[in-house]
């Protein structure tokens, strides 16, 4: 069983790379704006593949039309994809925006605004001894 998942998951990878090379290479519409495929899931039957991009701009309208163009483009993708594949089952594709790297991207800043305020409240605190203040529990 566990055999299973591995192939799903080398076929996964293996269309990927593919996916990623297709669209720098032979995609030429202007309204795909820097696509980079982030992951892709493949169902165990092989029949269908979830392949999950990300975008370069961030306005909801243009990667929704990038979505568009992709989903339009899936059965020309996929016969190139077969092609350089030579897999005796050619999943279905089907393009989702990825929005972990957006998300990653807006923790991080979040993080970075919590540890400069935490730095701008302790600054006027900080002394070069250490604190040896005792509270009510007697804890420093």
């Amino acid at each position: 069983m566990a055999r299973e998942y591995a192939r799903t998951d080398r076929v996964g990878q293996q269309i990927q790379k593919e996916v990623a090379l297709i669209l720098m290479r032979e995609i030429k519409d202007p309204r795909l704006s820097m696509t980079t495929v982030s992951a892709v899931e493949v169902t165990r039957d092989l029949a269908y593949a979830k392949v999950f991009v990300t975008f370069f701009t961030s306005e909801q309208d243009e990667i929704d039309a990038s979505i568009e163009v992709l989903t339009e483009a899936e059965g020309y993708i996929r016969s190139l994809l077969a092609k350089r594949l030579r897999a005796r089952i050619m999943p279905h594709l089907r393009f989702v925006y990825d929005k972990s790297m957006v998300e990653g991207v807006r923790m991080s800043a979040l993080v970075d605004k919590a540890l400069a305020s935490d730095k701008g409240d302790t600054s006027s605190v900080h002394t070069d001894t250490p604190s040896t203040d005792v509270d009510a529990s007697g804890e420093h």
